[in-house]
């Protein structure tokens, strides 16, 4: 039987990038994935949508649900969560995925966009744990991980970008608050942050201060949240995870694999010394 046979996942902005590699490696242990985002429509920048997902999903034999959801907007998310209970019968799983970027400090970052950071980073992470707890609490072994950082108060992470800093930390404020909080429902709920940059679109946003080839490959990411999402939810709760730590300590010693273009110095990822 596979590690996650009969295991419901729901994935935040899993259409591309890091959120569709976790979906496939938990599809290719067993799991059904629902796909939660907004491209259902190919775009003319970035690849992939929602349909397109789901069936790159299905290819490891397991379902997968595309559900066009907007995080910020309550009804959306808890219409998903019913059309997934439909489908799936219960949920296991919630990967808070989905999040806004924009390196502006706060002369240049005009509100539209810090309140997107915000809408999507920290209120749609709380509020999709908030819906999703219900469900939860009938799963045997719940989680819900946050792709967020550990929280960094040097002065050097607010200065260039506060705007984007304070979004990404509210969000793994929630990891530390629900994780105390859903603790007595036996709900883990941890944090991921990857040791160094990825490469998805979302280096677009980085405004040219890493190339593709300085980055890993989103696999590094689903491989950490595989190993993760394989704990006790009642034996782990309330960590902030390091990629390459938790893999290094799982026993990986091959990060090679992982490069863009093995050799090439890595650029290491925000919030970490």
């Amino acid at each position: 039987m596979k590690q996650f046979e009969n295991k419901n996942v729901v994935i935040t902005g899993a259409s591309r990038g890091i959120g569709l590699e976790i979906a496939k490696k938990l599809a290719s242990n067993g799991a059904n994935i629902a796909i939660l985002a907004k491209t259902d429509v190919p775009h003319s920048k970035l690849p992939g949508t929602i349909y397109t997902a789901a069936e790159e999903i299905k290819k490891f034999g397991t379902k997968s649900i595309a559900i066009k959801t907007d995080i910020r907007f309550d009804d959306q998310i808890e219409n998903a969560f019913i059309e997934i209970k439909k489908e799936f019968n219960s949920i296991d799983i919630l990967i808070n995925n989905a999040s806004a970027i924009n390196l502006f400090n706060s002369e240049t970052l005009p509100m539209k966009r810090y309140d997107l950071m915000h809408d999507i980073n920290v209120r749609g992470t709380y509020l999709c744990s908030k819906i999703a707890l219900p469900y939860l609490k009938e799963s045997d072994n719940p989680h819900i991980l946050n792709l967020s950082p550990p929280i960094n108060l040097k002065a050097k992470w607010f200065e260039n970008f506060p705007g984007y800093t304070m979004s990404k930390y509210a969000m793994s404020m929630c990891t530390f608050g629900l994780s105390a909080e859903y603790k007595k429902y036996n709900i883990a709920v941890n944090s991921l942050w990857t040791k160094t940059a990825i490469n998805t679109s979302a280096l677009a946003m980085l405004g040219g201060i890493v190339s593709p080839e300085q980055c890993r490959k989103p696999e590094i990411v689903a491989d950490a949240a595989f190993i993760i999402l394989s704990k006790k939810s009642d034996e782990c709760t309330g960590k902030f995870f390091i990629d390459e730590e938790i893999l290094r300590s799982s026993g990986e010693i091959n990060f090679e694999k992982y490069a863009v273009k093995p050799g090439v110095k890595l650029f290491e990822d925000l919030y970490l010394d």
